[in-house]
């Protein structure tokens, strides 16, 4: 009797705080994986630096790194139209598989071309694995509990990196003490061979979890006649057709895409620019990088469980667009102050005001997008947010530099506001660029929020509906529809609006 009201109490703690307790082992399982991702992705640039051809380093851990990243620009909206029509459970398995034998066949490359390949194909189960987890959180996780799963979704992908990284550090040193002896070499037990050889494990041991969960079984006609029948090419692209017409017509969707993308270039720039910023533009000997990168990592922390303890308190759609402007309201301050003292409690809340943005706009694509459609909305918004990020990256230096050309072209590289001079090199106007890039995006996103009288809500109210495009949401009960008083031959009544 003490034992199984011990067990109902577990299963209680575990029910409210993660919704269910399938999604507290999918959360696991995410976990483990994540930890194995950010593993391999080291072990993956050490071998990348290793195998380099004439020392060009860099040159290969580049080629290596965009190999990871180009294939979603091409393929991942194709991913979606796989993870909507097959079963989400065996697509986790086969990928989870996959990338476990991907990741043992690691230490016996060779060659850069071979890494490369490697890479690509990990990339191609990773883009299937992503979506297909996105889009089964919703039927295991009830709906006022989508806020804290994406919450938790967040601190497994990138709370994990420290530990993969203290992993990396151990297994460093027991490659190092390993006795020089021919099955060493032979199993290619050096240092990146055993980061690779433990990610493998992770993901096997990521699909065991996996198996375990009982995923509510999807009727195949809700699965676009899954099958043989339905791969014609006709098919496929009227619905990649389907899904990016829904991301263009929808308000929400639309509005959370172009919010997470904007917002992932002006954070992305920070990455490439904010150690440059803080050499040249920061006053005094205590000026840290690092101090800088922890007060940004402990303000989204702080967002996100901000974020999740009031998720039944607000308003999602109002506060996403809110949280996007003092970001990028925040991060302007930031690239303004050459003082560290500023600086750091600002950047927090850069990091407090970014956290909530990634977990709100999850939220509510999980909330507005229907089942058949949420494989490809899902798989479009990761192309898009890796667009955004290679962009970001890729673009930043070269926007700095070529502003710091103009800068001391125009204005000797001062500016003079209001009888101030001002430091205006290109980093600092880059910084500037991207704070009121997002910003923008803010304002665009509360404008589309907006959009239709305001009847797109995001908190137990009645949604609209696009005919046209694809239901939004369909979960109007009888007395909406009473109270709307709908009459079929209204000649008010348009297709667009219900």
């Amino acid at each position: 009797m003490g034992e199984a009201m011990s067990q109902t109490r577990q299963a209680g703690r575990i029910e409210s705080m993660f919704g269910s307790r399938e999604f507290f082992r999918l959360w696991i399982a995410q976990v483990i994986s994540a930890t194995g991702d950010w593993l391999g992705l080291l072990a993956t640039i050490s071998l990348a630096a290793r195998l380099s051809p004439g020392g060009n380093e860099g040159t290969a851990i580049a080629i290596v790194l965009a190999t990871r990243i180009a294939p979603g620009f091409f393929l991942a909206t194709a991913a979606g139209i796989i993870v909507d029509r097959f079963n989400r459970k065996r697509l986790l398995l086969v990928c989870d598989v996959g990338r476990a034998l991907v990741m043992f066949s690691l230490p016996f490359v060779d060659s850069l071309f071979g890494l490369i390949i490697a890479s690509f194909l990990l990339e191609i189960f990773t883009m299937l694995w992503s979506p297909a987890k996105e889009a089964i959180v919703p039927n295991i996780v009830p709906t006022d509990k989508l806020t804290t799963a994406n919450s938790l979704n967040v601190a497994a992908a990138y709370g994990m990196f420290p530990v993969a990284a203290g992993i990396a550090a151990l297994l460093a040193k027991v490659a190092g003490s390993l006795a020089d002896e021919g099955w060493v070499d032979t199993w290619r037990l050096n240092e990146e061979g055993l980061a690779f050889y433990v990610d493998g494990i992770t993901f096997l041991a990521t699909a065991l979890i996996i198996y375990t969960i009982a995923f509510p079984v999807r009727p195949r006609d809700e699965r676009g006649k899954e099958g043989r029948e339905g791969w014609d090419l006709g098919g496929a692209w009227r619905e990649l057709h389907e899904g990016w017409r829904f991301i263009a017509v929808n308000p929400i969707v639309r509005a959370v895409n172009v919010g997470l993308g904007v917002g992932v270039i002006g954070g992305g720039m920070l990455v490439p620019l904010g150690a440059i910023y803080v050499d040249e533009l920061i006053v005094g000997d205590d000026a840290d990088f690092n101090l800088v990168l922890f007060a940004l990592g402990l303000g989204m922390a702080l967002g996100v469980i901000t974020a999740s303890v009031l998720q039944n308190r607000i308003n999602r759609s109002a506060v996403f667009p809110i949280a996007l402007i003092v970001a990028g309201g925040a991060l302007l301050v930031v690239s303004s102050s050459p003082f560290l003292s500023v600086v750091v409690p600002v950047i927090g809340i850069v990091g407090f005001a970014a956290g909530p943005i990634y977990v709100l706009g999850f939220t509510l694509l999980h909330e507005n997008v229907d089942d058949e459609l949420r494989g490809r909305i899902f798989s479009a918004l990761l192309v898009l947010v890796r667009f955004c990020m290679l962009f970001a990256l890729a673009i930043a230096p070269l926007v700095s530099e070529a502003l710091d050309t103009l800068s001391n072209r125009w204005w000797d590289g001062d500016l003079n506001l209001f009888g101030l001079t001002v430091m205006a090199p290109g980093v600092r106007l880059t910084l500037w660029l991207a704070s009121i890039t997002i910003i923008g995006a803010g304002l665009l996103a509360s404008w589309s929020l907006r959009a239709g009288s305001g009847a797109y809500l995001a908190h137990d109210e009645p949604r609209e509906i696009d005919l046209d495009a694809g239901s939004a949401d369909s979960h109007l009960d009888d007395a909406d529809l009473d109270d709307a008083d709908l009459d079929d031959d209204d000649p008010a009544l348009s297709e667009d609006r219900i």
